[in-house]
């Protein structure tokens, strides 16, 4: 069973009129279900907005690279000889 990251849901059908949908998701990002299947999701410009964007600084940037290095090591491995 797939875990919704939005308690808002819409199916396809209902997608024939997305302002009817975004209206009652209240500005909130909505699962789209297709034969009771997460195919997507469809999030609102408000809460695109409500995300404060800021930039990652050098240092947060090479912390995360190292920090995720092991996990990636063996896709560079590979992609080394290609």
């Amino acid at each position: 069973m797939t875990r919704l990251l939005t308690p808002h849901i819409a199916t396809m059908t209902e997608l024939r009129e997305p302002h009817k949908v975004l209206e009652r998701s209240g500005g909130k990002p909505v699962a789209i279900l297709k034969n009771s299947a997460v195919v997507g999701y469809l999030v609102p410009e408000e809460a695109v907005n409500m995300v404060e964007h800021r930039v990652a600084t050098r240092e947060e940037v090479m912390a995360y690279l190292e920090a995720s290095r092991e996990r990636v090591q063996p896709v560079l491995d590979y992609l080394k000889d290609k």
